[in-house]
């Protein structure tokens, strides 16, 4: 779809094209065989298609210069940079400011990401009509705006930067859901890595690849041998990717000293001029540094006992002065549960849901029952795990919460 795109210049031709040579794959491959590059084969097939819906419709001879000249360049996407390289102009190209900050994101999860329609518009709340709307209006002004497709320089790499963080943070969430696709998990934490060798003045870029790193190192064991969903606490250490981590703890110290202010008598060796650092100084850490500090906390703990609570707390509280957002609060209320006794967080909790925006929100209730159980009332804890379990929609995570109930009851 990228390296259609960026031939064809038209959003609904790749589309369309893309769509008929995968469906020319299904028909001939099981009869011909699958060839020896499927890629090549896909993205000549679509190509083609391309080349004679453009000359039937009698398009410009410009563009079709440019198509042939473009297919010269690259015949087929052999090389695998070419095609991370697509996706990232394609990401670029999403993230135009000229768009909202959920049309950018929604139309990166639909085009880059592959994610159907359907799940975005869960993700936020409306229709699938209405997102399917607003993905074709946001495609629609990319197309009358002529947005270039390409990766931005200067100034304008800069502006698009916050949009690119947030929709490659997202499509990791996508992917790390507990029913999500770990494939989505994969290309964000490809992408973001890919972004910090762009960008290597920026700490927030770092501390996103750190943050994502840290997370993404314990996949294989937020389950039992059942399938079910663990805790942190619970989950066996020693099967985290502690290279992952090391990796992780790097890119969080490239990321507090890119944070740290320049002396004052000389100028900043790391920025270039036509890749200036946007995000906040040592004083005002970005929101995905001050995450990434909080998955270090979690990531470097030899057990869930010696967890620097203390510290996730004041990160939360920094956190929570950037962007005060019911979430955040909730995950304050959390932390500081764990650092200052059950009574202090629950009155942040109380404090959190006062708006009411986290009526209704499965992970309010269950931390709230986990604070009380450690006030001690078990009882109490158990019926608010099973509220919690009666209102998320993924069936291990329902399961996660009836056991953590199941704990807390005594049995008859």
């Amino acid at each position: 779809m990228a390296a259609l795109i960026r031939v064809t210049g038209d959003w609904t031709l790749a589309e369309d094209c893309a769509q008929e040579a995968l469906m020319a794959a299904v028909q001939r491959w099981p009869r011909d065989g699958v060839p020896g590059n499927p890629g090549g084969w896909l993205m000549t097939v679509a190509r083609n298609r391309a080349t004679d819906v453009l000359r039937r419709a009698s398009v410009e001879r410009r563009k079709l210069r440019e198509l042939a000249v473009l297919t010269d360049q690259h015949p087929t996407p052999d090389d695998p940079e070419d095609v991370v390289d697509d996706r990232l102009r394609l990401v670029f190209t999403c993230c135009h400011p000229a768009l909202t900050l959920e049309a950018r994101v929604a139309l990166t999860l639909r085009t880059v990401a592959g994610v159907p329609t359907a799940d975005i518009a869960r993700a936020f709340l409306v229709g699938e009509s209405t997102m399917t709307r607003r993905i074709t209006r946001a495609k629609a002004r990319i197309a009358a705006a002529g947005v270039p497709y390409r990766v931005p320089t200067g100034s304008a790499l800069a502006e698009r930067l916050p949009g690119v963080l947030a929709v490659l943070y997202l499509l990791f969430t996508r992917g790390y859901d507990a029913d999500g696709e770990p494939a989505f998990a994969d290309e964000a934490v490809r992408l973001a890595r890919l972004l910090d060798e762009l960008m290597p003045a920026e700490p927030e870029v770092a501390a996103l690849c750190a943050l994502l790193l840290f997370q993404h190192s314990r996949r294989a064991a937020r389950r039992d041998a059942a399938g079910d969903l663990l805790t942190l606490a619970e989950q066996d250490r020693s099967r985290w990717d502690h290279a992952a981590i090391a990796e992780a703890l790097t890119a969080l110290a490239h990321a507090e000293r890119r944070s740290a202010p320049a002396p004052a008598d000389r100028p900043s060796t790391t920025a270039r001029a036509d890749r200036p650092s946007t995000t906040a100084r040592a004083d005002r850490p970005g929101p995905y540094l001050l995450q990434a500090r909080i998955a270090a906390c979690h990531a470097t703990a030899p057990d869930a006992g010696r967890t620097d609570w203390t510290a996730i707390a004041h990160c939360y509280d920094e956190l929570s002065r950037l962007r005060p957002t019911p979430v955040i609060g909730l995950n304050r209320a959390v932390a500081h549960g764990y650092a200052y006794g059950p009574t202090a967080g629950l009155a942040l909790l109380a404090e959190a849901r006062a708006g009411g925006a986290l009526d209704g929100y499965p992970p309010a209730l269950a931390a709230e029952a986990e604070l009380t159980a450690r006030r001690g009332d078990p009882f109490g804890a158990a019926l608010l795990f099973r509220g919690a379990a009666d209102l998320v929609g993924s069936d291990a995570e329902r399961r996660a919460l009836l056991r953590r109930a199941d704990d807390l009851t005594p049995s008859p």
